[in-house]
Protein backbone atom coordinates (compact mmCIF):
# COMPACT_ATOMS: atom_id res chain seq x y z
CA UNK A 1 0.00 0.00 0.00
CA UNK A 2 1.02 3.79 -0.61
CA UNK A 3 2.12 5.82 2.94
CA UNK A 4 -0.61 7.60 5.07
CA UNK A 5 0.96 11.01 3.51
CA UNK A 6 0.04 9.99 -0.01
CA UNK A 7 -3.02 9.44 1.36
CA UNK A 8 -3.49 12.04 2.49
CA UNK A 9 -2.23 14.37 -0.57
CA UNK A 10 -4.54 12.40 -2.88
CA UNK A 11 -7.71 13.23 -0.62
CA UNK A 12 -7.18 16.35 -0.95
CA UNK A 13 -6.06 17.08 -4.17
CA UNK A 14 -10.14 15.44 -4.77
CA UNK A 15 -11.73 17.84 -2.21
CA UNK A 16 -10.51 20.83 -4.72
CA UNK A 17 -11.51 18.43 -7.30
CA UNK A 18 -15.05 18.75 -5.63
CA UNK A 19 -15.33 22.24 -5.26
CA UNK A 20 -13.39 23.68 -8.45
CA UNK A 21 -14.97 20.88 -10.88
CA UNK A 22 -12.01 20.43 -12.33
CA UNK A 23 -11.23 16.42 -12.56
CA UNK A 24 -7.62 15.09 -11.90
CA UNK A 25 -5.42 12.85 -13.51
CA UNK A 26 -6.04 9.23 -13.44
CA UNK A 27 -4.73 8.22 -9.88
CA UNK A 28 -3.25 4.62 -11.28
CA UNK A 29 -1.29 6.54 -14.37
CA UNK A 30 0.57 8.17 -11.49
CA UNK A 31 0.70 5.65 -8.87
CA UNK A 32 1.29 2.47 -10.53
CA UNK A 33 1.54 0.13 -7.78
CA UNK A 34 -2.27 1.88 -5.94
CA UNK A 35 -4.62 -1.29 -4.98
CA UNK A 36 -8.05 -1.41 -3.54
CA UNK A 37 -7.56 -0.45 0.27
CA UNK A 38 -5.36 2.06 -0.83
CA UNK A 39 -8.46 3.36 -2.78
CA UNK A 40 -10.82 3.20 0.73
CA UNK A 41 -7.93 4.62 3.12
CA UNK A 42 -7.96 7.58 0.39
CA UNK A 43 -11.91 7.58 0.61
CA UNK A 44 -11.93 7.67 4.11
CA UNK A 45 -9.81 10.70 4.71
CA UNK A 46 -11.80 12.78 1.98
CA UNK A 47 -15.13 12.08 3.59
CA UNK A 48 -13.58 13.02 6.97
CA UNK A 49 -12.87 16.31 5.01
CA UNK A 50 -16.33 16.72 4.01
CA UNK A 51 -17.67 15.80 7.61
CA UNK A 52 -14.77 18.58 9.09
CA UNK A 53 -16.48 21.26 6.25
CA UNK A 54 -19.85 21.07 7.47
CA UNK A 55 -21.42 18.14 5.69
CA UNK A 56 -23.43 15.54 7.11
CA UNK A 57 -23.37 11.51 5.91
CA UNK A 58 -26.63 10.62 4.89
CA UNK A 59 -25.91 6.67 3.66
CA UNK A 60 -23.71 4.78 1.81
CA UNK A 61 -23.88 3.39 -1.76
CA UNK A 62 -23.27 0.57 -3.74
CA UNK A 63 -21.56 -0.16 -7.22
CA UNK A 64 -20.64 -2.84 -9.41
CA UNK A 65 -23.48 -5.11 -8.00
CA UNK A 66 -24.11 -6.66 -11.39
CA UNK A 67 -21.97 -9.38 -12.75
CA UNK A 68 -21.42 -7.38 -16.35
CA UNK A 69 -19.82 -4.95 -14.26
CA UNK A 70 -17.65 -6.66 -12.34
CA UNK A 71 -16.38 -8.36 -15.68
CA UNK A 72 -15.78 -5.03 -16.91
CA UNK A 73 -13.53 -3.69 -14.13
CA UNK A 74 -12.03 -7.24 -13.61
CA UNK A 75 -13.26 -7.07 -10.06
CA UNK A 76 -15.03 -10.10 -8.53
CA UNK A 77 -16.93 -7.74 -5.69
CA UNK A 78 -19.04 -4.85 -5.57
CA UNK A 79 -17.72 -1.29 -4.38
CA UNK A 80 -18.92 1.32 -1.67
CA UNK A 81 -19.16 5.22 -0.64
CA UNK A 82 -20.55 7.60 1.31
CA UNK A 83 -23.61 9.53 0.33
CA UNK A 84 -24.00 13.10 2.19
CA UNK A 85 -27.64 15.07 2.87
CA UNK A 86 -26.83 18.04 0.48
CA UNK A 87 -26.19 14.79 -2.73
CA UNK A 88 -30.41 13.83 -1.49
CA UNK A 89 -33.22 15.38 -3.31
CA UNK A 90 -36.75 14.29 -4.37
CA UNK A 91 -38.36 13.95 -7.65
CA UNK A 92 -39.16 17.19 -9.77
CA UNK A 93 -35.51 18.15 -8.99
CA UNK A 94 -33.90 20.35 -11.04
CA UNK A 95 -30.52 20.12 -11.99
CA UNK A 96 -27.52 22.69 -12.96
CA UNK A 97 -25.78 20.46 -15.68
CA UNK A 98 -22.78 22.52 -15.36
CA UNK A 99 -22.32 21.78 -11.69
CA UNK A 100 -21.34 18.08 -12.41
CA UNK A 101 -18.85 16.49 -14.81
CA UNK A 102 -19.77 13.94 -17.28
CA UNK A 103 -23.00 13.32 -15.15
CA UNK A 104 -24.88 9.79 -15.71
CA UNK A 105 -28.15 8.13 -14.62
CA UNK A 106 -28.39 4.88 -13.05
CA UNK A 107 -31.66 3.00 -11.85
CA UNK A 108 -31.77 1.78 -8.17
CA UNK A 109 -33.80 0.69 -5.41
CA UNK A 110 -32.84 2.36 -1.49
CA UNK A 111 -32.96 0.52 1.84
CA UNK A 112 -33.75 2.91 4.55
CA UNK A 113 -32.78 1.74 7.80
CA UNK A 114 -34.28 1.85 11.20
CA UNK A 115 -32.00 -0.41 13.20
CA UNK A 116 -28.00 -0.45 13.08
CA UNK A 117 -26.36 -3.12 11.11
CA UNK A 118 -22.66 -4.03 12.30
CA UNK A 119 -20.74 -7.41 10.80
CA UNK A 120 -19.47 -9.73 10.09
CA UNK A 121 -22.15 -12.10 10.01
CA UNK A 122 -24.92 -9.66 8.63
CA UNK A 123 -27.09 -11.60 7.03
CA UNK A 124 -30.23 -10.63 4.10
CA UNK A 125 -32.47 -11.95 6.52
CA UNK A 126 -30.64 -9.34 9.15
CA UNK A 127 -30.80 -6.51 6.47
CA UNK A 128 -34.51 -7.31 6.11
CA UNK A 129 -35.44 -7.29 9.44
CA UNK A 130 -33.88 -3.73 9.73
CA UNK A 131 -35.34 -2.53 7.11
CA UNK A 132 -37.94 0.39 7.80
CA UNK A 133 -38.93 0.78 3.75
CA UNK A 134 -37.54 0.41 0.32
CA UNK A 135 -37.92 3.48 -2.03
CA UNK A 136 -37.12 3.84 -5.87
CA UNK A 137 -33.59 6.24 -6.20
CA UNK A 138 -31.58 7.48 -9.28
CA UNK A 139 -28.44 7.69 -8.87
CA UNK A 140 -26.65 10.32 -10.83
CA UNK A 141 -22.86 9.78 -11.33
CA UNK A 142 -20.45 12.37 -11.15
CA UNK A 143 -16.38 12.09 -11.22
CA UNK A 144 -13.78 14.01 -10.03
CA UNK A 145 -10.87 12.04 -11.76
CA UNK A 146 -10.54 11.86 -15.94
CA UNK A 147 -12.78 9.41 -17.04
CA UNK A 148 -10.60 7.95 -19.77
CA UNK A 149 -8.86 4.87 -18.61
CA UNK A 150 -10.45 4.97 -15.33
CA UNK A 151 -10.62 1.59 -12.95
CA UNK A 152 -12.16 0.44 -10.20
CA UNK A 153 -8.45 2.12 -7.86
CA UNK A 154 -9.74 5.39 -9.27
CA UNK A 155 -13.54 4.98 -9.38
CA UNK A 156 -13.55 3.94 -5.33
CA UNK A 157 -11.13 6.67 -4.60
CA UNK A 158 -13.47 9.04 -6.13
CA UNK A 159 -16.42 8.20 -3.78
CA UNK A 160 -17.26 5.39 -6.01
CA UNK A 161 -18.61 8.13 -8.29
CA UNK A 162 -21.21 9.03 -6.70
CA UNK A 163 -22.33 12.67 -7.26
CA UNK A 164 -26.21 12.90 -5.85
CA UNK A 165 -29.58 10.82 -5.79
CA UNK A 166 -32.68 11.40 -6.51
CA UNK A 167 -35.94 9.69 -4.62
CA UNK A 168 -39.42 9.27 -5.26
CA UNK A 169 -42.18 6.97 -6.50
CA UNK A 170 -43.54 4.70 -3.35
CA UNK A 171 -41.85 3.85 -0.55
CA UNK A 172 -42.81 -0.04 0.59
CA UNK A 173 -41.92 -1.99 3.23
CA UNK A 174 -39.45 -4.89 2.33
CA UNK A 175 -41.76 -7.35 2.76
CA UNK A 176 -44.70 -6.05 0.82
CA UNK A 177 -43.30 -6.68 -2.48
CA UNK A 178 -40.75 -9.59 -4.26
CA UNK A 179 -38.06 -7.08 -4.45
CA UNK A 180 -36.51 -9.29 -6.98
CA UNK A 181 -39.02 -8.69 -9.53
CA UNK A 182 -39.06 -4.95 -9.01
CA UNK A 183 -38.51 -3.81 -12.69
CA UNK A 184 -38.41 -0.32 -14.72
CA UNK A 185 -37.73 1.82 -17.55
CA UNK A 186 -35.39 4.51 -17.61
CA UNK A 187 -36.04 7.63 -20.45
CA UNK A 188 -34.11 10.91 -21.88
CA UNK A 189 -36.15 13.12 -23.41
CA UNK A 190 -39.42 10.81 -23.95
CA UNK A 191 -37.12 8.04 -25.10
CA UNK A 192 -36.14 4.74 -23.53
CA UNK A 193 -32.86 4.37 -22.98
CA UNK A 194 -32.57 1.74 -20.49
CA UNK A 195 -35.07 -1.60 -19.00
CA UNK A 196 -33.98 -3.46 -16.16
CA UNK A 197 -34.79 -6.18 -13.06
CA UNK A 198 -33.81 -5.45 -9.62
CA UNK A 199 -32.63 -9.21 -9.42
CA UNK A 200 -29.81 -7.72 -11.53
CA UNK A 201 -28.41 -6.82 -8.21
CA UNK A 202 -26.78 -9.62 -6.74
CA UNK A 203 -29.50 -11.66 -7.45
CA UNK A 204 -31.82 -9.55 -4.77
CA UNK A 205 -31.19 -5.45 -3.60
CA UNK A 206 -30.71 -6.55 -0.21
CA UNK A 207 -27.26 -8.48 -0.41
CA UNK A 208 -25.92 -5.91 -1.72
CA UNK A 209 -26.59 -4.13 1.76
CA UNK A 210 -25.58 -7.29 3.79
CA UNK A 211 -22.20 -7.52 2.16
CA UNK A 212 -21.46 -3.47 2.68
CA UNK A 213 -22.22 -4.24 6.59
CA UNK A 214 -19.42 -6.70 6.53
CA UNK A 215 -17.47 -5.06 3.96
CA UNK A 216 -16.96 -2.14 6.10
CA UNK A 217 -16.77 -3.87 9.41
CA UNK A 218 -13.06 -4.93 8.29
CA UNK A 219 -12.54 -0.35 8.54
CA UNK A 220 -14.46 -0.93 12.34
CA UNK A 221 -17.35 1.40 11.15
CA UNK A 222 -21.31 0.07 10.61
CA UNK A 223 -24.45 0.94 8.93
CA UNK A 224 -26.68 3.60 11.17
CA UNK A 225 -30.37 3.48 11.67
CA UNK A 226 -31.75 6.27 9.75
CA UNK A 227 -29.06 5.55 6.92
CA UNK A 228 -29.88 5.77 3.24
CA UNK A 229 -28.47 2.61 1.47
CA UNK A 230 -28.28 3.08 -2.67
CA UNK A 231 -28.46 -0.94 -3.44
CA UNK A 232 -27.21 -0.75 -7.14
CA UNK A 233 -28.09 -0.27 -10.19
CA UNK A 234 -30.01 -2.72 -12.16
CA UNK A 235 -29.67 -0.73 -15.31
CA UNK A 236 -26.34 0.86 -17.47
CA UNK A 237 -25.47 4.13 -17.01
CA UNK A 238 -27.43 6.28 -18.92
CA UNK A 239 -25.50 9.87 -20.47
CA UNK A 240 -27.56 13.25 -19.82
CA UNK A 241 -26.87 16.27 -21.35
CA UNK A 242 -27.71 19.62 -21.03
CA UNK A 243 -31.45 20.56 -21.31
CA UNK A 244 -32.37 16.63 -20.59
CA UNK A 245 -35.64 15.47 -18.86
CA UNK A 246 -35.02 11.77 -16.89
CA UNK A 247 -38.18 10.08 -16.30
CA UNK A 248 -37.90 6.56 -14.57
CA UNK A 249 -41.31 4.23 -14.22
CA UNK A 250 -40.66 1.51 -11.45
CA UNK A 251 -44.60 -0.35 -12.40
CA UNK A 252 -46.33 -0.17 -9.30
CA UNK A 253 -43.93 1.32 -7.10
CA UNK A 254 -44.48 4.58 -9.29
CA UNK A 255 -41.96 6.99 -11.10
CA UNK A 256 -39.09 9.75 -10.17
CA UNK A 257 -38.16 12.17 -12.88
CA UNK A 258 -35.51 15.06 -12.94
CA UNK A 259 -34.09 17.72 -15.39
CA UNK A 260 -30.85 19.04 -15.93
CA UNK A 261 -31.00 22.53 -16.62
Amino acid sequence: MLDHATHVAIADELHRANLDRVPVPLLTARYPDMVIEDSYAVQGIWAQRQLDSGRTKAGHKIGLTSKAMQDATGIDEPDYGVIFDDQVFESGHVYEWARYTHPRIEMELAFVLKEDLRGPGVTIFDVLRATEYVVPALEVLDSRIEMEGRNIVDTISDNAALGSMVIGGTPVAPDAVDLRWVAGTLSRNQEIIETGVASGVLNHPANGVHWLANRIAGHDDQLDAGEIILAGSFTRPMWVYAGDTVYADYGPLGTITCHFA
